[in-house]
């Protein structure tokens, strides 16, 4: 399902009651109302302008500070802006800033693959399924079985050192995040298989260029060890960001039952995701991705409207008697850890 269309509101519920989309359709037509859908061309140019700036003042620091351990200081800002330029990558894929896939397609290259060294193609593959069904085990690239699982029957099954970790996850995820920066290039890389040629050529070339560009920019500034210490601090900073911002969102929500009952676009997005509270600070360093539920909800809706359209979801959700998740940043992570703690109990002595 593309991210840049709504969801389809006509799945009727087992059981011959009322469509589960006419719980979404007054919602949507209230948001569109308000005109939350329009694009916000000028917030993102000036938001991209100055990471941008900010990202080039960066560089320019670091050539600047030249051969000593001082400039490890740089990495930590760096990591926060790479996060930064992820976020705009994200968006881009949803079809929050600009109208035409192209324009957000061009936009999604340049921060992910030329910027980052991370693949447009293949994150939008996966996030778009993700979207689709948001922690359904059988469907949800996120909650599928990697070096952490999600459920007690996932848990059962791990063997040997898996099955350690498995019993740990809890205590080991934080940990595991600084690897995510390093493991989200190699997925990318391997990805390109996947792809048709002429996007495996325009991808892997700006894969190619980011990795060459960045490994001139520290060598030529900095001994190869010194050099390597700059780029594991960058990627693993990066990484514990990226995984701090995300981890909030679904990690111990509903995980709808296969089997089970069919729930509406309403429902699946608003039972399995969860917001955080905060302010300003909170919506900059999440890039939005706090207000969660709006999100899933209106998965093209342009960042800066997200909060706006939060006190119009709560009370729809108010009004349907359908559970509304939001809780502060610190008790997010307590839940997503809660559930993990308890899953991992499920893979028995190692």
């Amino acid at each position: 399902m593309s991210q840049a269309t709504l969801p389809p509101e006509s799945r009727v519920r087992a059981g011959g009651t009322a469509p589960p989309g006419s719980e979404f359709a007054p919602l949507l037509r209230e948001v569109r109302a308000q005109g939350l859908l329009e694009r916000r061309r000028g917030w993102y140019a000036r938001m991209i302008t100055l990471n941008l700036l900010a990202l080039a003042a960066v560089v320019v620091a670091l050539v600047l500070a030249g051969n000593t351990w001082w400039t490890l200081l740089l990495a930590p800002p760096l990591a926060v802006l790479s996060a930064r330029t992820a976020f705009v990558g994200h968006d881009a894929g949803h079809s929050q800033i600009a109208t035409g896939r192209r324009a957000n397609r061009a936009i999604g290259l340049v921060h992910g693959n030329l910027l980052l060294g991370m693949s447009y193609a293949w994150w939008n593959d996966k996030h778009n399924r993700h979207h689709a069904n948001p922690n359904h085990i059988e469907k949800d690239p996120d909650v599928g079985v990697g070096a952490l699982v999600w459920t007690e029957e996932q848990a059962a099954e791990r063997r040997g050192f898996a099955r350690w970790v498995t019993r740990h996850q809890a205590r080991l995820f934080f940990p595991m995040l600084l690897l995510e920066g390093i493991a989200l290039k190699v997925s990318s890389v391997q990805d390109l298989r996947r792809q048709p040629p002429r996007e495996r050529a325009v991808e892997g070339a700006l894969l190619a260029l980011h990795l060459i560009g960045y490994g001139v920019l520290l060598l030529s500034c900095l001994p190869v060890g010194k050099a390597l210490a700059f780029a594991l601090l960058h990627q693993a900073l990066f990484g514990l960001h990226l995984g701090m911002a995300f981890a909030p969102n679904h990690k111990g929500m509903e995980m709808p039952d296969a089997a089970g009952e069919r729930w509406g676009h309403l429902r699946r997005q608003v039972l399995t995701s969860r917001n955080v509270r905060g302010g300003a600070v909170t919506d900059w360093l999440l890039g939005g991705l706090n207000y969660q539920i709006e999100h899933h909800l209106f998965p093209n809706l342009p960042r800066p409207h997200l909060r706006l359209a939060r006190p119009l979801v709560r009370q729809h959700c108010r009004a349907l008697g359908v559970p509304y998740t939001e809780t502060g940043l610190l008790d997010s992570y307590r839940q997503g850890l809660r559930h993990m703690h308890t899953v991992g109990g499920a893979a028995g002595p190692a």
